[in-house]
């Protein structure tokens, strides 16, 4: 299963139910080089060439069930996900 958001296809997608955190992540499984966070809470990891490469979002459903969509800002751009259904019902 893949997830994109914000033209970005993280094909790695792990939902924890119980913690109600989604995992996204690109490609294989790496150290990140750069962390943020998000104004919304969202943690969000780069690679050495400082491209986001895994976005993890702590109460997933709990967010998407009250507001219908999961908002993140970026540094660069803020986007908006609800189409996460598959993921979240994967677990």
């Amino acid at each position: 299963m893949s997830v994109t958001i914000g033209g970005t296809e993280f094909d790695n997608v792990l939902y924890d139910r119980v913690a109600d955190v989604l995992y996204l992540q690109v490609g294989r499984e790496r150290a990140a080089v750069d962390f943020d966070t998000s104004p919304e809470g969202h943690y969000l990891r780069y690679d050495e060439d400082g491209a986001l490469f895994g976005i993890t979002i702590v109460n997933a459903r709990s967010i998407l069930e009250r507001e219908g969509k999961i908002v993140i800002t970026l540094p660069e751009r803020q986007i908006e996900v609800s189409d996460l259904a598959k993921a979240l019902a994967a677990a």
